[in-house]
C-alpha cells in the first residue's frame, strides 16, 4: 500500500500535540522566570525547550531520510491515513484540449489544458472497529502537476466533485482537475496531498522537511 506517510497518522498527530504542550508549558515556564529573574531556571528552561526541539526534528528528518520518491503508473492507489481510516486516491484518465466546459461557462486556454480526472475512495476495509457508518470530511488537498522539465502548476479550474465532499465506507466520486499549461511542456507527474500548515511539522508526513513524496505519473 502506498501512502501520505512513514509513520502511523495517530502516533504522529500524537507526537506533534505533546510536543507542543510541552513547548507551551515550558515558554510560560521561561517568561515566569524571566519575570521573577530567576535567570538559573531561565537558562535550565531554555536548554530543555533547545532539547525538546532537536529531538523532535531529529526524529523528523530520520522519518524523512528513510522514506522514498515513488511514481504510481495510471490507476495505483495513494491512500491518506485519516487516523481511523483511509481515503485512496487514483488518476482514472488525463487528456489534453485547448477548451474546458460548455455554453456559457466555456474557459479557454491560454498554453493547453491538462485535465486530469482523480478519483477518491473511502477504502471501507482500514475502518477501526468503533468507528462506524459515519461521514468522513476529508482534509484540504493541494494539486501540484510537473512538466517534463521539472516546472510546477497550480490547477486553473477544478470541477466535479470537490475533494473535500464527505463520504461514507464504500463510497467513491471524481473530481476533474484542470491545469494550463504552455504549449511546448508535456505533463509528466501529479502530486495530490494535504494542504493543511500542521503537516510540514508532523513526523513522517510526505509535506516534512526533506520527505520522500509519492506521485502520480500522467
Amino acid at each position: 500500500m502506498y501512502t501520505n506517510v512513514n509513520l502511523a497518522a495517530p502516533i504522529g498527530a500524537l507526537a506533534f500535540l505533546a510536543t507542543g504542550f510541552i513547548l507551551l508549558v515550558a515558554a510560560s515556564c521561561l517568561l515566569q522566570s524571566l519575570l521573577v529573574r530567576k535567570l538559573g531556571r531561565a537558562k535550565n528552561v531554555l536548554l530543555g525547550i533547545t532539547t525538546v526541539l532537536v529531538t523532535y526534528f531529529s526524529i523528523m528528518l530520520g522519518f524523512s531520510f528513510s522514506s522514498r520518491n515513488k511514481l504510481l503508473a495510471r490507476g495505483e492507489e495513494k491512500h491518506f491515513c485519516e487516523l481511523d481510516c483511509h481515503l485512496a486516491y487514483s488518476v482514472v484518465n488525463a487528456v489534453q484540449s485547448q477548451t474546458f466546459g460548455e455554453g456559457a461557462s466555456i474557459a479557454e486556454a491560454r498554453g493547453q489544458f491538462t485535465v486530469i480526472t482523480i478519483k477518491t475512495r473511502f477504502d471501507e476495509t482500514t475502518i477501526a472497529p468503533w468507528r462506524g457508518n459515519g461521514w468522513l470530511y476529508p482534509n484540504g488537498r493541494a494539486f501540484v502537476l510537473l512538466d517534463d522539465r521539472g516546472h510546477r502548476y497550480q490547477p486553473a479550474i477544478e470541477a466535479g466533485t470537490a475533494a473535500t465532499t464527505p463520504l461514507r465506507p464504500g463510497e467513491s466520486y471524481m473530481t476533474e482537475v484542470v491545469f494550463d499549461l504552455p504549449r511546448d511542456m508535456k505533463p509528466a507527474a501529479l502530486l495530490v496531498n494535504e494542504s493543511g500548515w500542521e503537516t510540514h511539522w508532523l513526523i513522517g508526513h510526505e509535506n516534512s522537511l526533506l520527505h520522500g513524496q509519492t506521485k502520480f505519473q500522467v
